[in-house]
């Protein structure tokens, strides 16, 4: 098996060693003319999240807890037959492998700090609502009391 376009870096200096991807090929429906029955152009990349040692451990408690809708015994799976090639494919489904590797390995975001409202934009505000009032109820030609 010949060595794909590069490592697939998730994130910085770390990337997913080609010796913990398993690849799985199949028929794939869509374009391919008479090529298409004989070819097992579809890709099936899994990755066993749970037991691989290439992510930092706080990495990997991140995406285990993320993913864990996606995972079945640990493991993530991607899926690509969008290009008639095999090998397009291949690259397809480690991009996309990475990417979500990358997505669910990032730090959460800092929390929101709130900010308060200046007082007198809140007292405009109940003055401008308070004459809008005002002025509906002197549309009118009953007296309400």
């Amino acid at each position: 098996m010949e060595d794909m376009s590069g490592p697939h870096v998730v994130r910085g200096s770390v990337s997913l060693p080609e010796a913990e991807l398993m690849w799985r090929f199949s028929r794939s429906s869509g374009p391919g003319g008479q090529h298409v029955n004989t070819s097992d152009s579809q890709v099936e990349l899994r990755f066993d999240l749970a037991r691989t040692e290439a992510l930092p451990q706080v990495w990997k408690e991140r995406a285990l807890e993320r993913l864990a809708g996606r995972l079945v015994d640990g493991v993530v799976s991607v899926r690509a037959s969008e290009h008639r090639s095999q090998w397009r494919n291949r690259e397809a489904a480690a991009v996309r492998l990475a990417a979500l590797l990358a997505e669910a390995t990032a730090p959460p975001p800092r929390p929101r700090r709130p900010t308060r409202i200046p007082r007198g934009i809140n007292e405009r505000r109940l003055r401008e609502k308070k004459q809008r009032s005002q002025r509906k109820q002197s549309r009118s030609g009953r007296d309400w009391t």
